[in-house]
């Protein structure tokens, strides 16, 4: 069953396809960029999003959402276990986020020096292959929690332009909070990844909530935690660094569905200030 954190939005109509079908969104996430959707219906019905199949678990549960870009529609089709089908179209409702410009930096400030891109281009392997696991446990069922406490420092969706040229948004939520800090698990999963020395993220591990969703935690200090490993909401899972790419020490969380990047504010009410 949905936790009662979530927004549930009931869509029902005459097709037996959709009778059945509800949608749970966060407290500001949904059919939106960077929104996450968590469904209900008909055990044994079958789910795909813009051709796309989505996994069902047994008992009907299914999730999908909605990167940065994403837009400006989704198709969402359910064939019910009778085989009667529906398709339906929700508009994905955009966001303004913020771009910042600077110019007259030094150029090793803005590409990697070519030494250095076959192992950023491994590193980013690793990653992809950790966040491809489609594990058939609704784990994020058990809700959510702020993985650490402290000042947010830097939101999902924001963008640099540097020397004109555009790097890749950010794609988390920066926690800020001396090296140190514990950081927990936000929700059940399985450990995926656990390095200490990736270029750009430093300590960096991955858990996998099911059904293709995940979460990454970057620039840790210490990863207490190895590849595996289950745990559950709250579990410690290591300390706050300032490891990699970074200029101060914080934690950057960020959600994935498969390739969809996915925002964690969303997700959250209130702030992770202690």
């Amino acid at each position: 069953m949905i936790r009662a954190m979530l927004l549930s939005l009931c869509l029902l109509a005459s097709t037996s396809a959709w009778a059945e079908t509800t949608f749970s969104v966060g407290p500001g996430g949904g059919f939106t960029q960077g929104g996450l959707v968590i469904g209900q219906t008909d055990p044994g019905a079958r789910v795909t999003l813009d051709g796309r199949d989505v996994q069902v678990s047994p008992e009907g549960v299914f999730v999908f959402g909605f990167t940065r870009d994403f837009g400006p529609s989704a198709t969402l089709n359910v064939t019910a276990p009778d085989g009667s089908v529906d398709t339906r179209t929700f508009e994905i409702k955009p966001r303004d986020f913020n771009v910042q410009r600077i110019d007259g930096l030094p150029q090793n400030m803005v590409t990697p020096p070519e030494d250095l891109l076959a192992r950023i281009r491994q590193d980013s392997a690793e990653v992809a292959a950790a966040r491809a696991h489609a594990t058939p446990e609704p784990m994020f069922l058990t809700g959510w929690l702020w993985p650490a406490k402290g000042r947010i420092s830097g939101v999902y969706g924001s963008q640099r332009i540097l020397n004109g040229e555009p790097r890749q948004p950010h794609y988390g939520i920066d926690i800020a909070a001396p090296t140190g800090s514990p950081v927990v698990a936000p929700a059940d999963g399985i450990v995926r990844m656990a390095v200490t020395d990736h270029y750009y993220t430093g300590g960096t591990l991955i858990l996998d909530h099911g059904y293709g969703l995940s979460s990454a935690f970057l620039h840790m200090e210490r990863v207490d935690v190895k590849v595996g490993d289950r745990l559950k909401r709250g579990d410690p899972m290591g300390t706050i660094g300032a490891t990699g790419r970074a200029t101060g020490p914080h934690l950057d969380w960020r959600i994935n569905w498969f390739d969809q990047r996915l925002d964690p504010g969303l997700l959250m009410t209130g702030t992770p200030e202690g």
